[in-house]
């Protein structure tokens, strides 16, 4: 596959970002162009703009000239396109709209609360994000139940949005002064498997290179100290 063809607009700490990076190695394809965008810098590229120009936002998947946007429906197009012997998401109607909507409640219920526990300054702010934090992964634990993956047997849709997240875990530990595999067990065990599969280890970068990042970004940006 030509570079040309296929394109990927990212930011190696995004984990939204790593969700179709993650899909694409899924599946075997490792033949794109991979444009970074500079998210510490005001200016927005021509090539986000033009191709994105609604949300102007990563990540953007450009296949032969045409934008997808969105992370995860960047991830249900690859699953689409590229077909593979096991689907990231279920044939079964009952069970895909669960998928989805799983997925879709760590994206509006648990982004939000991780991005406040690191990015408010509010000491009171921030023990609510972190109870809310908890709150949310204990749920998505229950979810997780006994299972190897969310799908049961296989990793797919939810395994793929939520696992990226699993970078930051120490940013999210250090700014709330709190241990996630002491509240949620079962979500780091999950996670360690996950990390044992070529395409997610080798699209997560390490935690301690994220934990470097934010802690500049916190102090340089925000005032925290």
């Amino acid at each position: 596959m030509a570079d040309e063809q296929l394109i990927l607009i990212d930011f190696w700490a995004s984990m939204f970002c790593m969700r179709p990076k993650i899909a694409l190695a899924e599946k075997n394809i490792t033949d794109y162009d991979c444009r970074v965008e500079d998210l510490m810098s005001d200016k927005k590229s021509s090539l986000l703009l033009d191709m994105n120009p609604v949300h102007k936002l990563i990540p953007v998947l450009i296949h032969h000239g045409k934008p997808i946007c969105e992370s995860l429906i960047i991830v249900e197009y690859i699953d689409e396109v590229w077909k593979g012997e096991i689907p990231f998401l279920p044939s079964d109607p009952y069970q895909k709209s669960q998928s989805k909507f799983w997925a879709d409640y760590i994206d509006k219920k648990f982004y939000p609360a991780s991005k406040t526990l690191w990015k408010t300054k509010e000491s009171t702010e921030r023990e609510t994000a972190k109870s809310e934090f908890i709150e949310n992964l204990k749920l998505l634990e229950e979810e997780l139940g006994d299972k190897c993956y969310f799908g049961g047997d296989h990793f797919g849709f939810v395994d793929i949005a939520l696992i990226p997240f699993y970078s930051w875990f120490h940013t999210y530990e250090s700014c709330g002064n709190f241990s996630i595999e002491a509240e949620c067990p079962k979500i780091i065990a999950w996670a360690k498997r996950c990390e044992q599969r070529e395409a997610v280890k080798n699209s997560l970068p390490e935690m301690h290179k994220i934990s470097e990042l934010i802690l500049g970004v916190r102090k340089q940006h925000l005032g925290i100290e």
